[in-house]
Order: structure tokens, then C-alpha cells, then sequence
């Protein structure tokens, strides 16, 4: 199953890619970054820390950079998996400031 999630922005988009990344069960200590892949119009990211070399199953990510800036997000072993990993995504939106959280004051 894929899921795709639209992003405002390309630095919005490669800071997600990131956090799949480093949730993942192998490398997650790589940073990927966009690049020119051949037989691709646009640079792109891809986030893969799988135990099989392009596997899909578990979790990954990758994206085109380019409007209108969608990852294709697939796979996690577990659903705790892929759930920490979209949390581990949102955490380095936040830390890389493309995210605020304002406290909610009553």
C-alpha cells in the first residue's frame, strides 16, 4: 500500500523523506539527499532502510522534487513501525523549524 502526502514545499518534502529514513529498521543513521537520478526529469529523494535492496514492504519513501511536491510513502514491518516513523518525520519538521507548534493557551 502507498500513501501519498503533499507537502507546501520542497524543503518540507525532503525534511519528511529524512524522517522516514532515519526510522528505519537499516541506515538509519544516512541522511539521503535529493539527487539526479538517471531516467528521472526532476531530482529525487528516496529514504530505504530495508533489509532487501528495493523493497518496498518495509518502510520507505521517496519523492520527485518538484510541484507538487508529493512523497510516496509505502510499507513499515509493523503498523507501530510506520507510525513511528511518520512521528519521527514530523519530529524533524519540527526541529528544522518547517513546523511550529504553538502552545495552546485557554
Amino acid at each position: 500500500m502507498i500513501q501519498a502526502v503533499r507537502f507546501g514545499g520542497a524543503e518540507h518534502l525532503i525534511a519528511f523523506v529524512q524522517g522516514i529514513q532515519q526510522a528505519a529498521a537499516v541506515d538509519s543513521h544516512v541522511t539521503p539527499e535529493p539527487w539526479d537520478m538517471p531516467g528521472y526529469e526532476h531530482p529525487v529523494i528516496m529514504a530505504a532502510g530495508t533489509f532487501i535492496q528495493g523493497g518496498s514492504l518495509e518502510l520507505s519513501a521517496d519523492a520527485p522534487i518538484r510541484e507538487p511536491y508529493i512523497a510516496y510513502m509505502q510499507g513499515g514491518l509493523t503498523y507501530a513501525h510506520a507510525k513511528y516513523g511518520v512521528l519521527t518525520a514530523l519530529k524533524r519538521l519540527i526541529s528544522s523549524e518547517l513546523i511550529v507548534i504553538k502552545p495552546h493557551i485557554s
